[in-house]
């Protein structure tokens, strides 16, 4: 499958059907800000912030969260234990077809 649908719920509730390619090592940070939403992905995607923090809605088996994820997540607002993840660390690959997702809400 080379392109697979994610939903992404913005911090508004407005909900966004996107279309993804698995073929270009993107990830949902990437995805996010190709779609114009108010991710920042201050570090580039390097696991080095909190700004592309999202809240996985859907039942899907995700890759194990690594230490430095965890630890940054440690560090972040409005963690949600069971669905906090960093978009930046969340490969678009074929298993994620029909993932949900919400963004979390900015650090005050």
């Amino acid at each position: 499958m080379d392109i697979i649908n994610i939903t992404i719920i913005d911090r508004q509730g407005n909900t966004l059907e996107t279309e993804a390619p698995t073929d270009m090592n993107l990830n949902l940070m990437e995805l996010c800000k190709a779609n114009e939403l108010p991710v920042q992905g201050t570090c580039g995607g390097m696991c080095l912030c909190s700004t592309c923090h999202v809240y996985v809605e859907s039942e899907h088996d995700l890759p194990e969260m690594s230490e430095t994820e965890e630890d940054m997540l440690d560090n972040a607002f409005f963690v949600d234990d069971d669905k906090s993840r960093l978009g930046c660390q969340l490969k678009i690959t074929p298993e994620l077809h029909g993932l949900v997702v919400k963004l979390a809400p900015e650090a005050e």
